[in-house]
């Protein structure tokens, strides 16, 4: 009879020395080799998990898209690595989030008012603190052909400001604060998230009146607005009581914009905004800025001037520059650029 081995991996255990008999057959065989046992296979590397592993997916993720590192080290530290200002955070405290006086409260230090003189008199805008020590977004039409500039803070301090850069073009100007220190920067926010229904709040100095709040939503999105670029055509308009002229749809509102104009794209909101709040901040209920208020319509603001245009006031037909515009273009403004 033949011995037979099966091929499950086991062996037959060791054979003695002692001669063995096959069918009958006597003789002396070599005892059989030893076998040793194979090792069973190691089981494969399981991938690292914890904080490691996920911090390394992350950093491979922000690296496959376009600007990943930008966006993993604004998403990862909640800052603007171009102007240095917080964007996307909760500003607003838990307790008040979602709320306009939640708002109010939180952002109300970081806008200012804005008094500019020219020869053609004197304007009032107003501005967002985007650093500590004073730089302010504004637009170009609230500062255009100034002789000097004065701004007042939150807390009731006045200094005088000097125009760093203007971009007529997209009606945004920044201008420095002399000898300030500690103030509140805003959040900057990304106007590429705003949807059409979102809450919104307004904070300027409408007539003067500094730190006033309204509140709406975005009525609408990428409203082509058009507005002048001859500083003597809109300042004009303004020291006769009306609101920075503009273009929409083919009709002017506000007065004449002129033969020197330009076109941006703006965002549309229905909170109330009137003479002195340009330059001001639109903010979402997170408390971050998405939008710089720059033109606002009134019904008889197309076909009068002066007290009569000015005092039928807002009807909900408010436009802002989009905060992602403004960021793109901060570095341009601080270079110094006047255009």
């Amino acid at each position: 009879m033949t011995e037979t081995f099966r091929h499950s991996g086991e062996y037959p255990q060791q054979q003695s020395s002692a001669p063995v008999h096959h069918g009958g057959t006597q003789g002396a065989y070599p005892p059989p080799p030893a076998f040793a046992p194979e090792e069973p296979p190691k089981p494969p590397r399981r991938r690292a998990k914890g904080p490691l592993a996920l911090l390394a997916a992350v950093a491979i993720a922000a690296a496959a898209v376009g600007g990943g590192t930008a966006y993993a080290f604004q998403e990862l530290t909640g800052k603007d690595g171009t102007s240095g200002s917080a964007i996307n955070t909760n500003v607003v405290p838990t307790s008040k989030k979602g709320t306009v006086s939640g708002v109010a409260e939180a952002v109300s230090p970081s806008i200012v008012e804005i008094s500019a003189k020219s020869s053609a008199g004197e304007a009032t805008g107003s501005g967002v603190i985007v650093t500590e020590d004073g730089e302010i977004v504004t637009n170009n039409h609230v500062i255009s052909g100034a002789s000097s500039v004065k701004v007042r803070t939150n807390d009731g301090k006045t200094y005088t400001a000097k125009v760093v850069g203007t971009d007529s073009k997209k009606d945004l100007a920044l201008i420095k604060l002399q000898g300030a220190s500690g103030l509140k920067p805003a959040s900057l926010g990304n106007s590429d998230n705003v949807k059409i229904g979102d809450d919104v709040v307004a904070i300027g100095s409408p007539e003067g009146l500094t730190g006033t709040v309204t509140s709406g939503i975005i009525s609408a999105l990428d409203r082509d607005v058009t507005v002048s670029t001859d500083e003597d055509q809109g300042r004009q308009q303004q020291q006769g009581g009306g609101n920075w002229p503009f273009e929409y749809g083919g009709e002017q509102f506000n007065g004449d914009t002129g033969s020197s104009k330009t076109t941006y794209k703006a965002l549309q909101t229905d909170a109330s905004l009137n003479p002195g709040n340009s330059g001001g901040a639109l903010i979402d209920m997170n408390g971050n800025i998405i939008g710089i208020n720059s033109a606002m319509y009134s019904p008889s603001s197309s076909s009068q001037s002066g007290a009569q245009a000015s005092s039928s006031g807002s009807v909900g037909l408010g436009f802002a520059i989009p905060i992602n515009t403004v960021k793109a273009d901060l570095d341009t403004l601080r270079a110094g650029s006047t255009n």
